[in-house]
């Protein structure tokens, strides 16, 4: 027949019938089940963007969002793909005509 060591008493035991004085005691704090996973609504306290007013709760600052019409978007760039930038191109003469105008104010044009 074939025993093991027990770690609790120090003896030996035939393996698969362990005595109840020998298992390993419960913690009763201790559950069977996995823990809970939540998420939960308070944060760092932030600024907002939109109304300058500092947040802790993610619902109240959502909800300041949603009135002032805005979407949150996060970093994941698969949910949401952002807009290109298309940069305007300047108005040459536009912007020569406001050089010449400050030259002009400041005594230095011709």
């Amino acid at each position: 027949m074939t025993e093991r060591f027990c770690r609790v008493c120090k003896g030996w035991h035939p393996v698969g019938e362990i005595p109840h004085n020998c298992l390993p005691e419960r913690i009763l704090s201790a559950s069977d089940l996995p823990a809970p996973h939540f998420i939960s609504d308070t944060m760092e306290p932030v600024q907002s963007q939109i109304d300058g007013r500092i947040y802790d709760s993610k619902h109240t600052l959502r909800a300041s969002y949603k009135q002032a019409g805005v979407v949150e978007v996060g970093n994941d760039s698969s949910v949401v793909a952002p807009k290109p930038f298309n940069k305007p191109k300047p108005d040459r003469n536009e912007i020569k005509g406001s050089v010449a105008k400050a030259f002009s104010q400041a005594g230095l044009g011709a």
